[in-house]
């Protein structure tokens, strides 16, 4: 339960990214257009010729304004987009579509309500008794102030129509309306009764969220070190996206009149401010103490911690370790990225990050005290502190206390940092083990083997090739993959089965840590993240058989696991060799027991169905890819031969994977060398992930033409991931119908 629990929070916060990657933009458009138009700091810096009234840049900047502000002003509808498209498995952007709708339909019964309630008169005012601030212009509609927990509301709820009914088939009468042009249907009928439902609630769950606020903001600087303790906490979870934006972005994190406007959330009323800087005197702190502290350590304190650890590294490892710790300082200070930083140390020396929480909590506390008022877009980097600090005067955001705190803050984190270090001997990067090389990208010597023999690109197309490769394997192969997707830093994977994940695999590829939680993975890389997450993606596409290819792919990569570790080879080939014996021990099983269990395995097809080694392709007649049988089909549809879920199908169509509800892990292979026809023939009826029912049709093949440009039709339909004690027994040599039982999977005791 708990696992589940954290899987649904991890997808939360991943989709918050989306909605999340508009701030800087936004925040930059909007620090550069309020900076550059306020008239004291063009008066003062002489520049009215350059950017005084009636100026061309003058008229760029005053847009770059507006844009700015119209994204914060509109982080509601975007949020519903965003959470929405990051929470829907497929056919995303018609979640995006639906979750439009539905927050217009959503604010739009809410105003109906609100004007038959009398609350909103028929001129178009608010009623006398009406409590300020809790009425707002949503899109121009007139609706209840819900802040993005509004569009969060919509996201969540879209997502969940979206990806129970996407798929829905509709009696013939009404099956143009079925399937994903049902989503927009149902999501607007739900939330019409949602906004009528919101109008009765909302009020109470704001009072709830005021008084949450309340106990952050009620308790002070106390208050202020514990928002930080605990969003620090949270980052190895990756939670901690969950946890502040209430703050940033609601009532949660307090409320304040600015223009004339009820403005809720601590970045919303920075940058409402921003946007009116003209009139304001100096930033809110109050506001701003969910995030001015990390000036303090992301620009200073980490860079300390680096500096203690390169200087505790062993002198032999200093260069390699050095190399290692600027890279991740450099982002740490530029970007605010301070993952790469943390998990240098995090899995090595945990006592190292509970300091590290219990630093960077205080930061925030001291910040809120010297009533540093610097805002952000996305994390605390010094690009953020130019804009929303230096840029706008020490008047306005006390900007220049940051120094003097960081100077003290990085001095402790390296005097701390090196005591422990040393007084635990904590494994820190550069002091591993003699035999354990001090890389996060190891694979970077075999890819320079590669550049001695190969020119330039075809380097670089191996490199990307043999990461992506090693990450699959890494993960289980294809197979056991059943989603992909990254944050600012972690590819975030969800697996089928966490036990054939391999650690030291993934981290041979630079990965600075691997996190489990149920069938959750994530895997620290960084910035580059992105990059890797396209690149595996593209690759995941391009190859079609990979978990057919164990063996191929072990020789691929031989020389890497060897050169990272000699004892995982061993382990490796160990494990290969196992396989391989695998039917050797079933058959040996078989010939003096009876088997414990048994399952049946029916037909997909109609046609002849023979014995597998009767396949006229070397790989699958060797079994070298799975046992099971071959149907030659006479019939162009293939169904489910069992209940189950389909697990993935191939780009070319011509193979999918399959798993039946008793657990046992199949491939349907349509043909031998049907993947040159790139999908044509073939008409899938089903999609990744979904659940189908013995019988139900799985796909339609175009038969002749098939048999006119494949060198053979017969079907392998294999068992990928036989046990030890498991052997198929042939149950039908000769003529078969689908659905009628092909093979048995006997298991027998070990």
């Amino acid at each position: 339960m708990k696992d589940k629990i954290f899987g649904v929070l991890q997808r939360v916060g991943r989709s918050f990214m989306l909605p999340i990657a508009i701030l800087p933009v936004a925040g930059l458009l909007l620090g550069l257009g309020s900076s550059f138009t306020n008239t004291t700091t063009i008066e003062t810096y002489g520049l009215q010729w350059l950017l005084g009234d009636k100026t061309i840049l003058h008229a760029l900047l005053v847009i770059m304004n507006a844009v700015g502000s119209a994204i914060f002003d509109n982080l509601p509808l975007i949020f519903a987009v965003g959470v929405a498209i990051g929470m829907a498995k497929k056919e995303k952007e018609v979640s995006a579509l639906s979750a439009v709708i539905a927050y217009f339909v959503m604010n739009v019964s809410i105003n109906a309500m609100l004007k038959i309630s009398g609350k909103i008169l028929a001129d178009g005012s608010i009623a006398k008794d009406v409590l300020d601030g809790t009425i707002t212009s949503v899109c121009g509609i007139q609706s209840l102030q819900m802040g993005v927990f509004g569009g969060i509301i919509v996201g969540l709820g879209v997502a969940a129509l979206h990806n129970r009914f996407y798929k829905i088939e509709l009696p013939n009468a009404l099956s143009f309306f079925g399937g994903t042009r049902f989503v927009p249907i149902i999501s607007t009928v739900v939330y019409l009764f949602v906004g009528i439902l919101m109008y009765f609630i909302w009020p109470t769950v704001q009072n709830g969220i005021y008084a949450l606020g309340g106990v952050v903001t009620g308790t002070g600087y106390f208050g202020t070190l514990l928002f930080g303790i605990i969003k620090r906490a949270l980052i190895p979870f990756g939670l901690h996206h969950v946890f502040y934006m209430p703050f940033w972005q609601t009532a949660v994190g307090g409320t304040m009149e600015v223009a004339g406007h009820m403005v809720e959330g601590g970045q919303n009323i920075f940058f409402a401010q921003l946007a009116d800087s003209a009139n304001i005197a100096h930033f809110s702190a109050d506001a701003t103490r969910y995030f001015s502290g990390e000036f303090i350590f992301m620009i200073f304190g980490l860079p300390g911690a680096a500096l203690a650890m390169y200087k505790c590294a062993k002198p032999e490892k200093k260069k390699q370790a050095g190399s290692l710790l600027l890279s991740a300082t450099l982002a740490c200070m530029f970007t605010g990225i301070t993952e790469p930083l943390e998990f240098s140390f995090l899995f090595v020396a945990p006592a190292l990050f509970a300091v590290q929480v219990v630093l960077a909590g205080s930061a925030y506390m001291i910040a809120h005290i010297l009533n540093i008022a610097v805002g952000l877009t996305f994390s605390g980097g010094l690009l953020d502190f130019f804009l929303f600090g230096i840029l706008q005067g020490n008047e306005k955001t006390s900007w220049m206390l940051v120094i003097p705190v960081g100077i003290v803050y990085f001095l402790l984190y390296y005097f701390i940092f090196s005591f422990l270090i040393k007084k635990f001997d904590f494994k820190t990067p550069g002091r591993e083990d003699d035999d354990t090389e001090t890389k996060l990208y190891t694979k970077a010597d075999v890819n320079a083997r590669k550049a001695a023999k190969d020119t330039k690109a075809s380097d670089d197309k191996a490199t990307v090739d043999e990461l992506s490769q090693t990450i699959s394997r890494g993960l289980g192969g294809k197979a056991n993959i059943s989603d992909v997707d990254c944050c600012a830093t972690r590819l975030r994977i969800t697996v089928i089965d966490p036990e054939k994940v391999n650690d030291a695999l993934l981290k041979s590829t630079g990965a600075s840590g691997v996190v489990h939680k149920g069938q959750g993975v994530q895997i620290i890389y960084g910035p580059r993240v992105t990059v890797i997450k396209s690149d595996l993606e593209d690759y995941l596409a391009s190859v079609t058989e990979e978990h057919f290819e164990d063996d191929a792919v072990e020789n691929n990569t031989a020389d890497a696991d060897e050169a990272k570790n000699e004892n995982a080879a061993s382990a490796t080939d160990s494990k290969t060799e196992d396989s391989s014996n695998a039917s050797d021990k079933a058959q040996e099983a078989a010939d003096t027991k009876e088997p414990t269990s048994t399952v049946i395995i029916s037909s997909p097809m109609t046609g002849i169905a023979a014995d597998l080694s009767t396949a006229p392709d070397e790989a699958f007649a060797s079994k070298m890819m799975g046992d099971g049988a071959v149907v030659t089909p006479e019939e162009g549809v293939v169904v489910a031969p069992e209940d189950g879920t389909v697990l993935f199908v191939f780009d070319t169509k011509h193979a999918l994977g399959f798993t039946t509800d008793s657990g046992i892990g199949m491939i349907i292979h349509v043909g031998i060398d049907t993947v040159k026809l790139e999908g044509k023939g073939f008409d899938v009826q089903v999609e990744a992930g979904c659940h189908v029912n013995k019988g139900d049709v799985l796909m339609k093949l175009d038969l002749d033409y098939l048999k006119a440009n494949a060198p053979s039709v017969t079907t392998p339909v294999i068992c990928t991931e036989l046990k030890d004690n498991q052997k198929i027994r042939l149950i039908t040599d000769g003529a078969i119908k689908a659905g009628e039982p092909l093979y048995a999977v006997d298991t027998y005791e070990k």
